[in-house]
């Protein structure tokens, strides 16, 4: 039996980054890229590399590039973990896994490092794997969950919930990370929306940009934590914002959220220190009518356009920029 799994990128549309904090988000997965996870039984465990995790390499500067792109540790580390996480599930709900063993290789087309959650799409598809190989089942939330372990505990890596529960339900999600509801639960309230509510959208990026989330995060958690008013109202803000775009796709107005996605940037510049470049990207598709924020960490936005004619004047503003533009295929 061979199990293939996907996963897809995220992209935040309102109220990021205030998952982190308590606050409240929307977002949706789409299916433009995928990481994909396979698995098959075996007589020994042993997980395959890809290009990610090459140690062989032309020359000095291919090594460098290379660095730069993967970091030091490649994709081998995030399988190695969402296995380990995966085991430690199972034995804490007492879930009994037969003995077979299994070979997994994966691979992802997903822009790395660019705010598009690929990281945590490539963690989420081993898991999906894992559960039809020897088949248990997860709820979202606790995938979502488990998942944010991964690399939260067992990486080190800075994460928030927004990415994992929106690959988890694979749709469009709203999100409430209220500190009650979570230290109650243990997760979130997630509310799937129809994906026909939303306007048309746009996804763009720049693969030059390419940051790791916790360097782009920077001080935001240490100055939330010591209560400086700044931080602390602005996740209320984004929170606020939240409400505003589902009451408004919910309500039938999908052309009044524009101007709510850029409130999200707005107040993003506002405490955040933003790249040059990252910024040229907001300011090219405000320039021809169209709202911009980041869709993550940076590297890549999100917004909404009226009409084909405004999403031909996009992608003519973005091509001497080296910025790639899709349409974003939802649900």
């Amino acid at each position: 039996m061979i199990i293939r799994s996907k996963s897809y990128p995220r992209a935040g549309l309102v109220g990021n980054p205030s998952d982190g904090y308590y606050g409240k988000t929307v977002a949706f997965v789409f299916r433009n890229f995928s990481a994909e996870v396979t698995l098959f039984e075996s007589p020994e465990v042993e997980i395959q590399p890809t290009d990610r995790d090459r140690s062989v390499f032309q020359g000095i500067e291919r090594l460098v590039r290379d660095v730069r792109m993967y970091g030091y540790y490649g994709g081998i580390r995030l399988l190695k973990a969402a296995i380990k996480r995966f085991h430690d599930l199972c034995a804490r709900q007492n879930i009994s896994l037969d003995a077979r063993n299994f070979t997994l290789r994966y691979r992802s087309d997903i822009p790395h490092q660019v705010g598009l959650a690929g990281s945590s799409a490539i963690v989420t598809a081993c898991i999906r794997a894992l559960c039809a190989f020897y088949g248990v089942e997860i709820a979202p939330p606790t995938m979502a969950n488990l998942v944010l372990s991964v690399e939260r505990e067992e990486l080190g890596i800075s994460a928030g919930l927004q990415d994992r529960v929106a690959q988890a339900y694979e749709t469009l999600v709203y999100m409430d990370f209220n500190r009650k509801h979570m230290e109650a639960n243990g997760c979130g309230q997630y509310v799937s929306l129809d994906p026909k509510l939303l306007p048309p959208l746009y996804v763009a990026y720049d693969a030059e940009l390419a940051e790791r989330s916790d360097v782009f995060h920077n001080n935001i958690r240490e100055r939330f934590e010591r209560g400086e008013k700044e931080v602390v109202e602005a996740m209320t803000f984004w929170a606020d914002l939240t409400d505003q775009v589902r009451d408004r796709l919910v309500n039938g107005e999908p052309d009044r959220i524009g101007e709510l996605i850029n409130a999200n940037f707005d107040k993003r510049r506002a405490i955040y220190k933003i790249s040059e470049r990252n910024l040229a990207m907001i300011e090219t598709a405000r320039s021809v009518g169209a709202s911009a924020k980041f869709s993550g960490s940076g590297g890549a936005i999100v917004g909404a356009y009226e009409d084909e004619a405004m999403f031909r004047r996009l992608a003519d503003a973005f091509e001497p920029m080296n910025i790639r533009i899709l349409k974003p295929v939802i649900g």
